[in-house]
């Protein structure tokens, strides 16, 4: 048994061994070829750092592996044994330039399309050009429309209040719970009502979105694991491992979403002379509308690209962020105190107000008022960003702001987490959970470069949610701290690590005691 173990633990190290020299060899000819592309003169490309097998081999710590390289440099290339460099940057110049100002020259192209077509399909966040546009247009329209603000803020309030129950109930019973579960499925039952006009009250026991919601977030980690993997498509052609696993969450989450689909379709088509267009509040009546054709068939497919992108960015990124902020207020009880002072002073709900009549309380005026609320929740999302790592392909020849070049079909990558994490954008306390860093003098919330603060995104395809997702986030938290004082179920010493997934999960749950206040 211990012969068979070392030889193959010796032929999986030769076998490492081997595929790194592969590496080595393609790499430096892929250097020397096209460094010296259209010309005699080389160009200078970022440094080389280490390899995608490095990535792998970090995987489980992704985001904090990409920290460390990025205090060494700026801007970096892993190597890839592909046709097409992979660049990284924590640099605000390097962002701005592929964010905006050569805009036209970065997008998701081919690389990103083919990582995440199995998820996204064609959704908002998979695709360039005229699909694109045609999404972001009526959905920026819908974002900017009174009756969606008012729709989803009476949602926001009412799932917030059901949420601090569930909590009561627990906290009666001096019982840990799994808040970052509880969110997410506060979130997933607003989004989905927000999205598809339905309640699928998983919060409240209901077990119909439970299956759909946990296939949904595992397609999503197998999902990032193939912009690390670079067997990810041979893995796919023999349908095994991580590959397989993910066609069978896809398969879930299809049957979950068309069914969705289907019914509403079928239920506008019914009632579309009885009901004024206008009045349907749910972001898919519209979409239905602008995806059906001139037949009158609608186009499944496309519906479900677009909703599964609103889903991905409703559900997992809030939930998310407000897992990561209420472990922040943990590890400092004296944020707790200060958020609750100050949603107090902010609504005109009396000290005797209950659950409901203080969330109805949260009015925009009221929300406006809560800057260091709004403050703690950005610190949180400096240092855990919803989206930790991001790319855009470039679509020809280019020269990034610090004279590294760039060419056609290469990755550049920018990583929020790690930006959130460098000394020379934040100072020495860079690491630090300080909300005070975003107030001024007078108190007040002070915004920083999106490309310096890259959590929402920055340029033409800045997160048109970035509004809808803070007032969700200071309901759910001003609700949740007005009512109750949180700490970590193993002591304010413990701590927790990342799942490493499109977006940053707490990985096993963020476990939690409250006590009603």
């Amino acid at each position: 048994m211990g012969e068979h173990s070392s030889s193959s633990s010796s032929f999986s190290t030769a076998l490492a061994i081997a595929g790194l020299a592969l590496l080595a060899v393609c790499s430096y000819y892929l250097l020397v070829s096209r460094g010296r592309r259209g010309g005699n003169k080389p160009k200078r490309y970022p440094p080389v750092v280490g390899t995608m097998f490095h990535q792998l081999y970090h995987v489980r710590r992704l985001h904090d592996y990409h920290t460390d390289l990025f205090r060494e440099r700026k801007t970096f290339q892993l190597l890839a044994p592909a046709s097409r460099r992979q660049i990284y940057t924590c640099d605000p110049a390097v962002v701005e330039h592929i964010l905006r100002t050569n805009f036209a020259n970065y997008g998701k192209g081919t690389f990103d399309y083919e990582n995440t077509r199995d998820l996204l399909g064609d959704g908002i966040f998979a695709v360039d050009g005229d699909k694109w546009r045609q999404q972001r247009k009526i959905a920026s329209y819908d974002f900017s429309t009174r009756a969606l603000r008012d729709f989803s803020g009476a949602v926001f309030k009412r799932n917030a209040a059901k949420l601090a129950g569930v909590v009561s109930n627990n906290a009666a019973s001096k019982q840990s719970m799994d808040v970052q579960g509880l969110l997410l499925k506060a979130t997933m039952d607003s989004i989905f009502t927000i999205a598809f006009g339905l309640d699928l009250d998983t919060l409240g026991g209901s077990g119909e979105g439970s299956r759909f919601a946990a296939a949904f977030d595992d397609a999503s980690e197998f999902t990032l694991l193939r912009y690390v993997n670079a067997f990810w498509k041979v893995m796919r052609f023999l349908n095994v491992g991580s590959e397989a696993m993910l066609k069978e969450r896809v398969k879930v989450v299809d049957e979950f979403v068309y069914k969705r689909i289907r019914a509403r379709a079928q239920e506008l088509s019914c009632n579309k002379h009885a009901q004024d267009p206008d009045s349907r509040q749910d972001i898919l009546s519209r979409f239905i509308e602008a995806a059906t054709n001139e037949s009158g068939t609608v186009d499944y497919k496309y519906l479900r690209d677009i909703i599964l992108n609103i889903v991905i960015a409703g559900k997992d990124t809030t939930a998310g962020a407000l897992a990561w902020f209420l472990y922040m207020a943990c590890k400092h009880p004296e944020v707790q105190e200060k958020i609750c002072q100050e949603v107090r002073e902010a609504t005109n709900a009396g000290e005797t107000a209950s659950v409901d009549e203080f969330a109805q309380s949260l009015t925009d005026e009221a929300l406006n008022k809560m800057h260091y609320l709004h403050a703690a929740l950005t610190e949180t999302l400096r240092l855990y960003p919803s989206v930790p790592l991001d790319n855009k392909q470039c679509f020809s020849d280019d020269v990034l702001p610090d004279g590294s070049s760039v060419s056609k079909g290469d990755i550049v990558f920018y990583v929020p987490y790690a930006m959130g994490r460098m000394e020379y954008l934040w100072g020495k306390d860079a690491e630090v959970f300080r909300p005070e860093r975003w107030l001024d003098q007078n108190g007040e919330f002070q915004q920083e470069s999106p490309f310096k603060f890259a959590a929402f995104q920055a340029g033409p395809r800045i997160c048109l949610g970035k509004e809808f997702a803070y007032r969700q986030m200071k309901i759910f938290a001003a609700v949740l701290l007005r009512f109750f004082v949180f700490r970590l179920r193993d002591g304010e010493k413990a701590s927790v690590n990342y799942r490493t997934m499109i977006t940053l999960h707490i990985e096993q749950g963020l476990h939690l005691t409250a006590t009603a206040r």
